[in-house]
């Protein structure tokens, strides 16, 4: 696949397309509660939302403007198939292949874990790490996420050196930001306005 590739990482999504998004959420989670799925479409979820943010292959499928209807079906059921989803999952991703909303994938599934944490006083944690937590520190810190959420959390983490240390973790629409990366960027600011302050001082 092209490297140049567009991706969907971080992509905000907004207006009619988080409507949207929350329209396919709601009508997943009707599906899945009513055929009393609702625990193995999350799981796949949460395993799909980490393939949304990693896989530059997946986010080349999800942003490309000129793959066919076809072409973005076969590779959705080629997603399912290889993860091992649930059959509405799977039923599901390849429709929102055909209807080319690969790219509101990862607003839908958070719509989707919102709510079902809403209904359930559960959260779903999103966290990045610089290196790898051990299973104590990996305890330690659902425990703690467990305080602060006042409920059970599931935790999503990932690897991501760019942090140089530390980790970031998304709770909900609560970012806990304890990364090396975002401290020395914050210093940074804070010299440049001191810098600035002192030179109009001086002037």
């Amino acid at each position: 696949m092209p490297q140049s590739a567009p991706t969907t990482e971080n992509q905000v999504i907004a207006g009619d397309a988080a409507i949207l998004a929350r329209r396919y959420a709601g009508a997943l989670y009707e599906l899945a509660d009513e055929q009393k799925q609702l625990d193995a479409v999350a799981s796949d979820l949460r395993a799909l939302r980490i393939l949304n943010q990693e896989s530059a292959e997946f986010q080349y499928v999800a942003g490309h403007p000129r793959l066919t209807r076809k072409q973005l079906v076969e590779a959705a059921q080629a997603v399912a198939k290889g993860a091992g989803f649930n059959p509405l999952t799977g039923n599901f991703l390849a429709l929102i292949a055909q209807n080319r909303r690969l790219n509101v994938i990862g607003a839908v599934i958070d719509a989707f874990l919102n709510e079902l944490a809403k209904r359930r006083g559960e959260y779903t944690a999103d966290v990045r790490s610089a290196k790898p937590l051990s299973a104590s520190q990996q305890e330690q810190l659902a425990t703690k996420l467990r305080e602060i959420a006042g409920g059970k959390v599931h935790i999503s983490m990932r690897e991501d050196a760019s942090l140089l240390g530390g980790m970031t973790v998304k709770l909900g629409s609560r970012l806990i930001d304890a990364s090396i990366k975002t401290k020395l960027a914050r210093l940074e600011r804070q010299l440049k306005t001191q810098t600035m302050t002192s030179q109009k001082g001086a002037a």
